[in-house]
């Protein structure tokens, strides 16, 4: 089973979300937790479903995992046989505002 740490950032947005979604609609903001932490489950496992990002962050070993019944990505790196969770990015929201979070 493989290590994943959660950024601060990464923590904040979810957070951020999750209010978001239950001043929308009660319950809504409990559900995308547990769909995020089902999602950082996968992450653990042998061969998580994992597709690279497009472009220049890619290269460098940004991959996502879409978070299900809610437009999120959750945007990762390996690094030192561990998954660090950079983002939990919108799918329609500030597209690769999160690219800063990449190791240089």
């Amino acid at each position: 089973m493989r290590r994943v740490r959660v950024s601060a950032e990464a923590s904040r947005e979810l957070q951020e979300a999750a209010d978001w979604y239950e001043g929308e609609t009660p319950g809504l903001g409990f559900r995308l937790i547990d769909a995020v932490e089902h999602a950082i489950k996968l992450l653990r496992e042998d061969f998580p479903p994992l597709t690279s990002v497009p472009g220049d962050a890619g290269h460098r070993g940004a991959k996502r995992l879409i978070v299900h019944r809610f437009p999120f990505s959750i945007i990762t790196i390996e690094q030192d046989g561990e998954f660090v969770v950079l983002a939990l990015a919108h799918h329609s929201r500030r597209p690769d505002y999160w690219k800063n979070r990449l190791p240089t």
